[in-house]
Parts: structure tokens; sequence; C-alpha cells
């Protein structure tokens, strides 16, 4: 009881005291006539306020006028305030518009990245639409600095997701382009963006096919990755499995150079990934590049010896103790059933996809279940029938519930 009333008192004295505060903010505001110094000192105090869960109601045009300020600090307050303090319905938020537009085309990388944090932030629809032509150029433009150009692309993924019609049709082939990039962050970033818009204009965006297959090669089997983007000695697995989904939104390639380049990147991918590593940070990354590609072998449908190769991967993913590697090895084993041409590699695996009906993860249950359909056929079904109706007698019932 001791410590709630101090407690109490201790919640009532900071009440006062913040209380005290805010009351003296505001009568500076009202009084008018404060430098930049002054209104960035009570912007920032308004800021710990609020960040401390206070309700902040007032200050709000003194932060939008920090935006227009020539010094950084000012400036850079005064973007942390606009993005805290509204939100994209805002009423108040038209009127930062010019602010940010004269940030987007200013020679100042710095005032370039505030703006375009700005943006991503709080942009609503008449945001969006009166700054992505600016932020688009930001991403083109060949004197922007690689950090900019990442900021843009990504500020401009946001706009799209948020307001898909801002994007206007012509800047595909400029946009694609970059995926080129020297800097492997820029392309990263753009290949985000495109990722998004393909799925709602892949005819438009299809040239991106042939850039991700010569990208891909580049990282996988030449190993072009600045040392900073090597994660745990894999060569920037982000960008693989990017490149590696962008490749299936399409369908296989008729020319045989980009179905080459492809071939090659999927031999290696798996080469690479056929021995365990002792770290697990590896393996994870390995992993996640593996199983993308193993859906890229089974999308194109024509690599047959490859196949064979997944087929026996997946044998060992399977049998993994990690409960999520033996998920997803089911997953893309149930994946490779519906599509291959015969059956026979997978069968190999039928004792341990029929165990797994007894792991202790139900998920894993219900993939093995599902594979066990997917693999059935008139040389092994007497077998999985009689397996299945011995498991019945010992089945939970959300093992046949839908997720």
């Amino acid at each position: 009881a001791g410590a709630i009333a101090r407690h109490a008192r201790a919640r009532e004295l900071e009440e006062k005291r913040i209380n005290k505060e805010l009351s003296n903010i505001r009568q500076k505001f009202k009084e008018g006539k404060l430098d930049g110094y002054s209104r960035k000192k009570y912007v920032c105090k308004l800021l710990y306020i609020y960040i401390y869960g206070y309700d902040v109601d007032f200050g709000h045009l003194e932060a939008i006028n920090l935006i227009s300020a020539t010094k950084y600090s000012e400036k850079q307050i005064g973007y942390l305030a606009v993005t805290l303090f509204l939100h994209e319905q805002h009423e108040l938020l038209h009127l930062v518009i010019n602010s940010i537009r004269k940030d987007l085309m200013d020679h100042n990388e710095i005032n370039n990245c505030l703006a375009l944090h700005a943006i991503a932030n709080v942009a609503g629809r008449e945001m969006a639409q009166a700054l992505a032509g600016d932020v688009h150029r930001l991403l083109i433009s060949p004197t922007s600095k690689p950090f900019v150009k990442k900021k843009a692309a990504l500020t401009l993924l946001r706009l799209y997701r948020k307001s898909p019609d801002i994007l206007q049709m012509e800047w595909a082939e400029r946009i694609i382009a970059i995926m080129d990039d020297q800097d492997m962050g820029v392309a990263l970033s753009v290949t985000s963006l495109i990722l998004a818009i393909l799925q709602d204009h892949p005819e438009r965006y299809k040239a991106s096919y042939v850039k991700a297959a010569r990208r891909l090669k580049a990282i996988a089997v030449d190993r072009q990755c600045p040392s900073g983007y090597l994660y745990y000695k894999v060569p920037c697995p982000w960008m693989q499995v990017k490149l590696l989904k962008l490749i299936q939104y399409y369908p296989p390639s008729e020319d045989t150079h980009v179905r080459d380049l492809i071939r090659q990147s999927l031999q290696s991918i798996l080469d690479t990934s056929l021995d365990s590593q002792k770290n697990v940070q590896q393996n994870n990354a390995l992993n996640a590049v593996l199983f993308e590609a193993i859906n890229v072998i089974i999308h194109l449908d024509t690599e047959r010896d490859l196949m064979v190769l997944v087929s026996t991967k997946l044998g060992k993913f399977i049998q993994a103790r990690e409960t999520n590697v033996r998920y997803l090895g089911l997953e893309a084993m149930t994946h490779l059933a519906a599509r291959a041409e015969s059956l026979e590699p997978i069968k190999k695996h039928q004792s341990y996809i029929i165990g797994s009906l007894r792991d202790r993860d139900i998920s894993v249950r219900r993939q093995g279940l599902d594979l066990l359909y997917s693999m059935c056929d008139q040389t092994n079904a007497q077998t999985i029938v009689a397996e299945l109706a011995k498991y019945l007698t010992t089945a939970d019932y959300d093992i046949f519930r839908s997720e």
C-alpha cells in the first residue's frame, strides 16, 4: 500500500510539472518573436512530453515553421515533430507540401532525406499526388547519391501502396534500368518497388525479368557482391530472394540465353546449400535462398536434373531437427508433387513423410497430410490408406480443421 501511495504521489507531481511546462511553452508561443533556436528548444520539449505519453494539442504550426529553417538542427526537429504530431488526414498537413517540395529539389542530400522520411511517414493522398513526381525525379537523377536513391525508391513504394494511381506508366523504363545500379542497396530498394508494381502491371514491367536473371547470376554464380552485403558469407540473400520471387511472376523465357542464366544461378544455389553449416544464421540465409530457388525450379517445370537434386535436398529438410525447416521442406515437396512428371523421387521419402503425421507440431502434421494426399497413386495408395486408418485412431480433431 505504501508503494502504491508513493507511486501515486510521484505521478501527481510529474503531471503537475508537465502541466506547468506546457503552460509556459504555450505562453512563449503566444507571445511570438521567438528566434529559431528558441522555437526549436520549445518544440523539443513538446516532443519529449509527447513521447512520454502526454497529449500535446498545440505547437504544430511552430513545428511546421521549423521545416523552412536554414539550419539543419532546426529543420531536423521540425521534420521530427511533423512526423510525430501529424498524420495523413491531419488538416495542417497541406501546409508543409511546398516546404517539403523545396527540400526535395534542394542540392543538399541531407535535406532530400529529411523530406523523403516525412513523405514516407505521413503522406496522405493529397501529398502523394503532389510530390510523387519529385520523389521519382530524385530516384532516377544521375546526380542523386546512392543513399538518396534508396530512400526515394522506398518512399515511392510506400506512396504506391497507399495510392497506386500516383504511378505514371511512363516511369517504368527508367525505374527498371536502376536494377543495374552498381550500388547493391539501390538495386535492392528498387527491386522491392518493382515487385510491388508488377503485380498490378506485369506487362509494363516485364523487362525486369531479364534484369533479374542477369543480376541473380552475377550474385549467385559470379559472387559480385560488396563485402558489406555479405551475410555470414552468403552474398546478399535478401536480393537473391527478391530476384527469385520476381522471376516467378512471369512464364519461363523463350530466350535460351536468359534460361541458361537462370539455370546456372539455380544450380549454384543448390550446390552451395548441399552441406549444412554449423552457424545457425548462415544456415537460415542459405535456406531462405534455397527454398525460393526451389519454388523457381517448380515454376519453370523444365529442369529435370535440378528437380532430382531438389528432391534429395528436401528429403534432408523433412528430417531436420528444426520445426520450421521440416514444415518448409514438406510444403515445398507438396508443390513439387503437384508439378513433377514423376513422383518416384518423392516416394523415396515416404516413410519420413508418414512419420510427420506424428510430429509434435500440428502445422507439420497438417502439411504432411497434404503431401500424402498429393503423392498418393496406384502404387502406394494401399500403404498410405492403411497408415491413415491407423493414424485416425489417435489423430487430434484440429488436424482436419482449416487454419
